[in-house]
């Protein structure tokens, strides 16, 4: 089996906020709890239920989990536009004989729906996975670098035991990203083909 370049997901490969906005806009009309919606999108990155616990009592969150997620089937799929170079990097990855995988904290599902909706092909997917928890899927799909926008995905990479790949155009800067580990750390993916041919010369 090729060897593999895993990808998050949420600003790594698309910029998900206008319609995680909109998502968050719509719990706030339906429940009637204040979700500040820009605040929220200004940290995507770590698990659902962690945002909501900053919005709702403990007891509700499994409930607001269910509701929230219904509504980002309709809000939060069309706004969303991939971020600055990842239509390239996929296909670099592909052009280089290796797999793309996607190893993500949002449910696998909704994930798909965005790479659907946006035509970004990815050879596997896998969600509800943070930090740590992401390491066993790296592992497991053969995954060599894995590229994510968060402090979090440098630590699964760390986890894994591959270099991870730090793109900052999500809430953690260049020096987060490194001072997290991170081998390279990109502007954006635009640079990532150039990035990718220099890390696969002799491996």
């Amino acid at each position: 089996m090729p060897g593999a370049v895993g990808f998050d997901l949420d600003m790594t490969l698309i910029d998900s906020r206008p319609g995680i906005r909109e998502a968050y806009r719509a719990l706030t009309a339906r429940t009637g709890v204040h979700v500040d919606a820009d605040l929220a999108v200004s940290r995507l990155g770590p698990p659902l239920r962690t945002e909501l616990g900053y919005w709702f009592p403990a007891e509700e969150i499994e409930q607001t989990v269910v509701t929230y997620r219904a509504l980002y089937e309709v809000h939060a799929i069309t706004p969303s536009v991939p971020t600055a170079g990842a239509v390239e990097a996929l296909a670099a990855v592909r052009a280089a004989g290796l797999r793309t995988v996607v190893v993500t904290s949002k449910l696998g599902r909704l994930a798909r729906l965005h790479l659907d909706h946006l035509g970004m092909p990815v050879d596997e997917l896998a969600g509800d996975l943070f930090a740590e928890g992401k390491a066993s899927a790296l592992v497991e799909h053969g995954v060599r670098w894995y590229v994510g926008d968060h402090v979090a995905d440098m630590v699964a990479a760390r986890t894994a035991g591959i270099p991870g790949i730090g793109v900052a155009t999500g809430p953690c800067s260049e020096a987060d990203l490194r001072a997290a580990g991170a081998a390279h750390v990109l502007e954006d993916l635009s640079v990532f083909p150039a990035l990718l041919a220099e890390i696969t010369v002799g491996s």
